[in-house]
């Protein structure tokens, strides 16, 4: 029988699992006119091919495990295997043809296939008229890849893969693998060095860490309920709408009894009716890809394509969007394209090679983060982020998708010093290749799903974050505003005596607020790494704690710009944010607390209520200045303005321990309705005021015709509504 291989080198090299094309070696083939069957198990000592008739396979010569048999003739066939007092059963793997056809092979060669996740990874189908799992993964210097798990002892030589031509993908069909089976890909580099096992970077879920296997999980059976909030939440995204945003991270949010973090199912119940219920139009999620430390809260992740299991599987996971959308919230999260980690299990050389990051470490080594960086310049990869980008937006109906550290992206020489980065093709410093990427992927995100929006985290002063990519811009929806943030915050982190020395921090965001689309964060960058809660920031005793904290709140949500807050934020947490464990929800116990919350949910409903503080939030016509220079006073007047009808709001500011009776110049006669106190009593606060509202006169002040005197209680932010 030994005449019927094709070669003795051949069965060598499937034995020692180094052979780089098995399927024209393993299998039934046709050969010198006879139907030749060789297969293959390291484990076996005898075969039978079960077929027409039942056919007793030889052992080749030298090559344990390895065995051959001549059929009559082409027909359908079963292996029948037993070794060491065991006997097991099954279809052949290398019976099966391709999967992938010739569309999937000339897009994927090509590196444009938008839609990746549908041909890589692993899908439980039928084909050939059996049920098993189809896996793909592209790893074009590989020598040999094999896929590996329990239903294989983990042995890279049972189950190695056919290459697909030159698109680098290899490809196979294991029948009877189905949801559930955890795997991973074992490969051989360009020399035949056997690599790290990896896991699939188009896995669709993963083991519980610190297990890092991938695991088989359908994604192909979504049932949703949502079209009508689908078909009517572009609106509700656009730049002329209230967006306030929730900033969760799921592990720490609140904490099931036994500090067992909650599930997508329990939070789809208990976060999405608490955000709906504290009047926030969107809850963005930090990182939900898959990740292996707990510490990195998201932001190295290992599998882009699958949703944590540390809160459930893909099903649950989808409950808990359609949970938000059934409440109205639409759901963000984040996404990182800037960098992953160097985990051995991941990404980094995938194939024995620089694959996916740069090679020259000037190009492909992030200093500050330990982390590698994508090559965006090479088509695959390219491709592989805007398809992921692509896979949140449609197989999730996520909402929108945060970009984080965009400007790490824009910049070669981001945190590099001299000498450590490499120019572009120009000699400058822009990254060519990753701007590129971020204008697809936002082409790709707007133009093939309707109503979602982009934001990208970008702290410089790059042009056009936020400018249609045909206007020469990145293409993104919204960008946070950091300069705003860090101005702000500095201001109010100042005793009060000696604010007016630093005065035009509160006022500078307003010379570029129409420059992007902002969003004002206060984000979980703010309340970690020792920087304290937003509580601990503020100065003065305990009841000026709060004082400050609620006249900044009142401040931000009059400001021009869409609203985020971080989780525990909006009931001024004490303790700064620990990644470990939940929330101080017992705080809500206490009055002070309990006051701000009901501050911020105040502020989003007459945020969302009342169009002129929302409407021209990206548009100069909606904003005038009142009282911008009063440094002695530590006063901030403002009027935000909508359509022609629509009432006009003035946001009056006292960053000073002084109550004041102020005088100041309003848009209209007549009456105005004082419709929100940060000093109210229901906040916390000493309920000094306007009882209900002031009367503007024909007394002219500030540049107005006519004018009121205010009452500004300390520390405190005063709305009033014209009318």
């Amino acid at each position: 029988m030994t005449d019927l291989l094709i070669h003795p080198e051949e069965a060598r090299a499937i034995v020692e699992g180094r052979h780089g094309d098995p399927f024209s070696v393993l299998g039934l083939h046709q050969r010198g006119g006879r139907w030749v069957l060789l297969a293959f198990d390291p484990g076996a000592e005898a075969l039978q091919v079960l077929a027409k008739t039942r056919v007793v396979a030889q052992q080749v010569a030298g090559c344990a495990g390895l065995f051959v048999a001549e059929l009559p003739q082409k027909s359908d066939y079963r292996l029948h295997w037993q070794g060491h007092g065991a006997e097991w059963e099954g279809e052949d793997p290398f019976a099966f043809g391709p999967v992938l056809g010739e569309l999937d092979e000339y897009l994927l060669g090509e590196g444009r296939h938008k839609r990746l996740w549908q041909v890589l990874g692993a899908h439980v189908i039928e084909h050939e008229g059996h049920q098993g799992t189809h896996f793909a993964v592209w790893a074009p210097n590989a020598e040999r890849v094999s896929v590996v798990g329990d239903f294989n002892h983990w042995d890279g030589r049972r189950h190695p893969m056919r290459r697909r031509g030159g698109t680098g993908v290899w490809e196979t069909f294991l029948p009877a693998i189905g949801e559930g089976a955890s795997y991973r890909y074992e490969l051989r580099g360009p020399q035949g060095a056997l690599l790290p096992l990896k896991s699939d970077p188009v896995g669709f879920g993963s083991e519980h860490a610190p297990a890092n296997a991938s695991v088989v999980r359908r994604i192909d059976n979504a049932v949703w309920s949502d079209a009508d909030w689908m078909a009517t939440r572009g609106p509700k995204q656009q730049i002329d709408a209230p967006i306030s945003i929730y900033e969760v991270h799921l592990g720490s949010w609140k904490r099931a009894p036994g500090d067992r973090m909650l599930s997508y199912l329990e939070l789809a119940e208990q976060l999405v009716t608490y955000a709906a219920d504290m009047g926030f139009t969107h809850i963005e999620l930090m990182p939900v890809s898959e990740y292996p430390f707990d510490g990195s809260w998201g932001y190295q992740p290992v599998g882009l394509f699958a949703p944590t299991i540390r809160h459930g599987t893909p099903p649950e996971f989808r409950a808990f969007v359609q949970a938000a959308h059934a409440k109205g919230l639409g759901v963000l999260l984040d996404w990182v394209p800037g960098h992953f980690p160097s985990d051995a299990h991941g990404l980094g050389r995938f194939d024995g090679t620089a694959l996916y990051e740069h090679q020259d470490p000037r190009e492909g080594f992030h200093q500050d983060w330990n982390t590698l960086i994508y090559n965006y310049g090479r088509v695959e990869v390219s491709n592989f982020l805007i398809s992921n980008a692509l896979y949140w937006l449609e197989e999730y109906h996520i909402d929108g998708l945060r970009v984080d550290a965009v400007a790490s992206m824009l910049y070669r020489d981001y945190s590099r010093e001299a000498g450590q980065w490499v120019p572009n093709k120009d000699g400058g410093r822009e990254n060519y290749e990753a701007i590129a990427l971020l204008q697809q992927m936002n082409i790709t995100s707007y133009g093939e799903v309707a109503g979602v929006m982009t934001v990208a985290e970008e702290s410089t002063a790059f042009p056009g974050v936020s400018r249609p990519v045909n206007h020469g811009g990145l293409g993104f929806g919204f960008k946070w505003n950091m300069g705003w943030m860090n101005d702000t915050l500095s201001y109010m982190e100042k005793d009060p005596i000696y604010r007016k020395y630093h005065h035009h921090q509160m006022t500078f965001g307003l010379n570029y607020a129409w420059s992007e689309n902002y969003v004002l964060p206060i984000s979980h960058d703010e309340v970690v790494h020792g920087k304290g809660s937003m509580l601990s920031k503020m100065p003065g005793n305990g009841d000026e704690k709060f004082a400050n904290l609620r006249a900044y709140y009142g401040f931000m949500w009059a400001h021009p710009g869409k609203k985020l807050l971080f989780m525990g934020c909006e009931f001024a947490q004490g303790a700064e944010w620990s990644h470990k464990q939940s929330l101080d929800w017992h705080q809500l116990d206490l009055p002070a607390h309990r006051g701000v919350q009901n501050l911020v949910r105040d502020l989003n409903r007459l945020y969302c209520d009342l169009a002129a503080l929302h409407v021209n939030d990206t548009r100069p016509e909606g904003f005038e200045w009142i009282e911008s220079n009063d440094a002695e006073a530590g006063v901030y007047a403002w009027a935000r303005f909508a359509a022609a009808g629509d009432p006009a709001v003035v946001a009056l500011v006292n960053m000073t321990p002084v109550e004041r009776r102020y005088r100041v110049g309003l848009p209209a006669l007549g009456h105005w309705s004082e419709i929100l106190n940060t000093d109210a009593a229901v906040y916390g606060g000493g309920n000094r005021g306007n009882l209900g509202g002031v009367m503007a006169q024909a007394i002219a002040h500030q540049g107005r015709a006519q004018s009121a005197e205010v009452v500004l209680p300390p520390l405190a932010t005063v709305w009033l509504k014209q009318g």
